[in-house]
């Protein structure tokens, strides 16, 4: 059995590469998209979003494959999904030119509103699958043709749907372009060479998230925690780092559209991961077999991502305290509550 000394440093350490992996994601994301001339808005909504979605994607699999822990999995991206949406919140508070709703695009409302379908669709099949006793795929109800869950061809089918239809909005309402200076264009590495660095980063992030379900697993059984929490919490935090990473970056740059499009495209790759999970679980239907808390987290994320659609299309400028808006509150109690139910009822 671990120590937690050991499983601490197992964690941190695979945080760490997560973390140093993702900030490199982003800059040579965004050097392939300037020697491609493929739009930036779509380089972060989708391969950037899908690649910071990497760590959730890699830590899912393995833990409903190798690691036999399918509450982790489903724990860790709805737990990033909470906490991206938390993210808003950091935004609203770094960004202090004006309030962040008022200035964002009404455009991530699309992306926002497919996000709340999808995490309808995983509830609603969250809550089939708790509704009969049986838990395997063969004896249950909510199993489809293909021995996973009756929502999951959906939430599959509707990723493509959100990707393609969001592509479409965002060719037809192209974002203005922000020039670069001539000093940074030089320092841009050439496209063989961004590609090439772009993999290794992502490669890093994939090894680390390998390694992340089984620190996760040895941390909680070292502290005496639930898998549930432990997902929704901490292993959620490690596998978004590269969204944080690409979020200060862009508000470095002044990109506020960027960090936002990247957090609600992290979301819809996400949920979707869900979906591919249970096509990789093998002893049953996934949301089956794991503790119907999720559902919690689900919700969270949806009551989260309506108060984000309300505030990019209400633009209040109000501040708390001259420190977040009204909005940004509001996400905060919902992710602090969903945090803290998780750990007193999660499995």
């Amino acid at each position: 059995m671990s120590t937690p000394a050991w499983a601490w440093i197992q964690f941190l350490a695979c945080a760490a590469l997560i973390g140093a992996a993702g900030s490199q994601l982003s800059r040579y994301g965004d050097a392939i998209a300037q020697h491609t001339g493929l739009s930036g808005s779509w380089i972060g909504l989708t391969l950037v979003a899908s690649v910071t979605s990497l760590p959730e994607l890699a830590t899912g699999i393995t833990s409903v494959t190798i690691a036999q822990a399918p509450n982790l999995a489903v724990g860790n991206a709805l737990g990033s999904c909470v906490l991206n949406l938390a993210f808003l919140v950091l935004i609203d508070l770094i960004y202090r030119h004006e309030p962040v709703w008022s200035r964002a695009s009404r455009g991530h409302v699309l992306a926002a509103a497919f996000g709340v379908v999808l995490l309808g669709f995983l509830l609603i099949g969250l809550l089939i699958a708790h509704l009969t006793p049986a838990s395997s795929a063969s004896a249950s109800p909510q199993a489809s043709a293909w021995g996973v869950g009756l929502m999951t061809p959906f939430m599959l089918v509707l990723y493509m749907i959100a990707m393609r239809t969001v592509f479409v909005y965002e060719r037809a309402h192209p974002p203005p372009e922000v020039a670069s200076s001539d000093s940074s264009a030089a320092q841009k590495p050439g496209l063989r060479q961004a590609i090439m660095r772009f993999a290794l980063a992502a490669s890093v992030v994939v090894g680390a998230g390998l390694w992340l379900p089984f620190a996760a697993v040895d941390l909680a059984t070292a502290m005496g925690w639930n898998r549930s929490f432990v997902g929704s919490l901490f292993v959620a935090m490690a596998t978004t780092l590269p969204e944080l990473a690409v979020t200060l970056s862009a508000l470095r740059l002044g990109a506020l559209d960027m960090a936002i499009g990247n957090l609600l495209g992290s979301n819809l790759f996400n949920v979707t991961i869900v979906a591919v999970d249970d096509l990789f679980y093998r002893p049953g239907v996934l949301l089956a077999d794991v503790s119907l808390v999720h559902a919690v987290t689900a919700s969270s994320a949806i009551v989260m991502t309506g108060l984000a659609v309300v505030g990019l299309f209400f633009r209040p400028r109000d501040r708390v305290l001259r420190a977040v808006g009204s909005v940004s509150v509001g996400l905060a109690m919902v992710y602090l509550l969903n945090t803290y139910v998780v750990f007193l009822h999660g499995a």
